[in-house]
């Protein structure tokens, strides 16, 4: 038997690495195994072709928490941002383009080209999102009251909840029951008028979703987009130096600063249980390595169906673990580029156009069209694309006068009625790119690389069950106290000495640190450790 740990981490991502550096910080001794050759999970910057450094998966910042910044020292060890600025450029089919800006002025003028009413509601609008944020933020690096409750401390828990929501006013209440339960089209409609303006803001409640515009509870992923900053100004998001990869060396490094052990290119066969605990795992090569605890950053399909054996499990939270649903709709393209994009709405480059995330996606019907391309097992015919260059901030990321664009498109369903996506790969990026080209007619001239991740390369490639970046859905009855499962929503399991760490757990999803962060509070106050 190897040397005995206090604690195995699981899988690398950013999650798991920040769980291991608080670990650390308290003295713990902490091992963290990542099954690839390189730490981030889908937090990674890889060199896809000679000279260009993508990030592969995750392409921006905002959700990662200030405190865990702050905490783990993050900017000593090299992470930085740049704002965007514009934050969105959405062109539009009738030749009339839309930016959003980081000064309010210049984006109520941009609203006012399509509505005065607008204008005038769009500042009452962000107030509204920022005090219903500050109340939801407040629960990001906090664990989840039981529920079922049982016990008087538990019900104590639920108080204290209750007494956060006071805070806010009676409409302000009356906000935050709508924003958990409709869908971002009936939230923005409340709101404003301009199909413009409401499909620019929609796409932040869908991006990530199995859902549309439409679909009940994307509002709150509307929101969760929201909650985020850059350099302590809500709402911005930004662009990491040297790609996303810097966000996990970072954390990486503070967690070796600490005594943390990392080992890559070790693969976890199995979670060993003896004597109805955890106590280690079993590596592909057939190494056992022993610790007091265990914590998991991977998906709880892949934690509780694969590594552990099904008879250590009670049948009915395995038989909730498979309803947990974690199918994803989100695919990726990243391209090489021997110039900038030329749109046809707004000709030259480079142009404040190239500094945004720029939208194909000209109105709430096309996106919900899309959508139901998906639900019924199609590759959308028109899908909501969001294109980002990272070397308009940061040039060494590529070869001088070369450009990276990455492409996030919504929806692109892992389960397919027909074919597959080794089959399906090719035809459909090149039917992205004739999408792109009615926007920006140069676009084919230009790409001189491209990289496409369909749902089945991002479970393949970064572990993602069904291809979901989020670990499981965020809808309702998969977030805060049901997440994954209810009465298991605390990073413990039912196994004593395992614990959740990962997107699969409370607060879900994006590059944010929460559920690290809160998994090792939860070990450390552990009494069974």
């Amino acid at each position: 038997m190897s040397a005995r740990y206090d604690v195995i981490i699981v899988g690398g991502g950013h999650n798991g690495l920040v769980a291991s550096a608080y670990l650390a910080r308290a003295g713990r001794r902490v091992l963290v195994l990542e099954r690839r050759e390189l730490v981030g999970g889908c937090s990674v910057t890889e060199e896809v072709w000679p000279g260009f450094k993508v990030s592969t998966a995750a392409y921006l910042t905002s959700l990662l928490q200030e405190r865990i910044v702050r905490e783990l020292e993050l900017e000593r060890f090299g992470y930085r941002v740049d704002a965007k600025d514009p934050a969105f450029f959405s062109p539009y089919p009738d030749g009339r383009y839309f930016f959003m800006w980081q000064d309010r002025s210049k984006t109520l003028a941009e609203i006012a080209k399509f509505s005065r009413r607008d204008a005038e509601a769009y500042p009452r609008y962000e107030e509204h999102l920022e005090r219903l944020s500050v109340v939801v933020e407040s629960l990001l690096l906090t664990t989840p009251p039981e529920f079922p409750p049982r016990g008087p401390g538990d019900f104590l828990e639920y108080l204290k909840l209750a007494a956060r929501m006071a805070k806010l006013s009676r409409g302000d209440l009356v906000g935050l029951v709508k924003i958990f339960t409709q869908s971002a089209a009936d939230f923005l409609d409340d709101w404003f008028e301009s199909p413009e303006i409401k499909v620019t803001l929609a796409t932040d409640g869908v991006i990530g979703a199995n859902g549309g515009p439409r679909s009940p509870g994307t509002a709150y992923i509307l929101l969760h987009h929201c909650m985020g900053s850059v350099g302590g100004k809500r709402g911005l998001w930004g662009f990491v130096r040297g790609g996303m990869g810097a966000v996990s060396e970072a954390i990486a490094a503070s967690a070796r600063s600490k005594g943390v052990e990392i080992r890559v290119g070790a693969p976890v066969a199995r979670i060993l249980v003896r004597q109805g605990r955890a106590c280690g795992v079993v590596l592909e090569s057939g190494e056992e390595i022993e610790s007091r605890a265990v914590a998991s950053n991977l998906d709880p399909k892949v934690t509780f169906l694969r590594l552990l054996e099904e008879q250590t499990l009670a049948p009915e939270f395995v038989a909730a673990i498979r309803r947990y649903r974690i199918e994803g709709t989100s695919l990726k393209i990243n391209l090489a580029l021997s110039g900038l994009p030329e749109f046809g709405v707004l000709p030259g480059v480079p142009g404040p156009q190239h500094g945004a995330t720029m939208h194909i996606c000209p109105s709430i019907d096309y996106v919900e069209r899309a959508w139901d391309d998906a639900k019924y097992g199609r590759p959308s015919r028109r899908p909501l694309i969001e294109m980002t260059i990272p070397t308009v901030y940061d040039p060494s990321l590529a070869p001088p006068g070369r450009h990276i664009m990455g492409i996030f498109l919504q929806y692109a369903p892992y389960t397919l009625k027909e074919g597959t996506w080794d089959d399906l790969r090719e035809p459909f990026t090149e039917q992205v790119l004739d999408l792109i080209a009615e926007y920006c007619p140069n676009i084919r001239q230009i790409v001189i690389g491209r990289q496409t991740l369909t749902p089945l390369d991002l479970e393949r490639r970064f572990g993602l069950t069904g291809g979901n970046i989020f670990h499981g859905e965020m809808s309702l009855d998969q977030m805060f106290v049901l997440r994954p499962v209810a009465g298991w929503a605390r990073y413990r399991t039912p196994v004593p000495g395992l614990f959740l760490c990962g997107s699969g757990a409370h607060p879900g999803g994006g590059v944010m640190g929460a559920p690290g962060y809160n998994a090792a509070r939860a070990i450390l106050k552990s009494t069974a450790y």
